[in-house]
């Protein structure tokens, strides 16, 4: 019988709690067992495993990311639409390292399908109008987007820029005009 009180979401979000806090590594059935003063198995009728954990929190990051770009990128185009995006990533890495972390996790077709992520990518498309990329264009810049974003905020986080001059934030601005500059004189191949 499952413990009162315990119960899928009530784990996922201790478990967000625990990868913020400690890193995503930290996430286990055992780590929150002990948080929740239960024995490990007592857990395993809400969760399938660590393993399983960590793709709740996963999911929970991508939705969290995908409502605040919904509301950031609302009524804008342009360069403001696309700063306002990467803002949200970078920002929600600064605020949510665990839980971002765990967004860049590679989930299974079927799951990957059924998460927020396909709204992430519809979000990239949406800020892209503004630029007029046909197909394949669009699609390789937001694979562009998502390299340039993702891989500035990994760096940062792992404190790559931490001993070098201009600020993160001013390279990070440049990072974003130097799409929107891409993005705007893109040359329409037809490959």
């Amino acid at each position: 019988m499952p413990r009162a009180g315990l119960t899928a979401e009530r784990l996922t979000t201790a478990a967000a709690e625990l990868a913020d806090a400690e890193g995503l590594e930290a996430v286990s059935v055992a780590a929150l067992a002990r948080r929740f003063g239960v024995r490990p198995a007592s857990l395993y009728s809400h969760v399938a495993g660590t393993e399983a954990l960590r793709v709740r929190v996963a999911l929970l990051a991508l939705e969290e990311m995908a409502d605040l770009a919904v509301d950031a990128v609302a009524g804008r185009s342009g360069r403001d639409a696309l700063a306002a995006l990467a803002d949200v990533y970078r920002d929600y890495a600064r605020a949510h390292p665990g839980r971002y972390d765990a967004a860049q996790l590679r989930l299974d077709p079927d799951t990957a399908a059924g998460s927020a992520g396909p709204r992430h990518a519809a979000l990239n498309r949406a800020v892209l109008r503004g630029y007029r990329l046909g197909e394949p264009d669009e699609t390789h810049a937001v694979r562009i987007i998502g390299a340039a974003v993702h891989g500035f905020v990994r760096l940062e986080a792992s404190g790559g820029f931490d001993h070098s001059r201009p600020s993160p934030t001013s390279t990070w601005t440049r990072v974003v005009d130097a799409l929107d500059t891409l993005f705007t004189t893109w040359s329409r191949s037809t490959s």
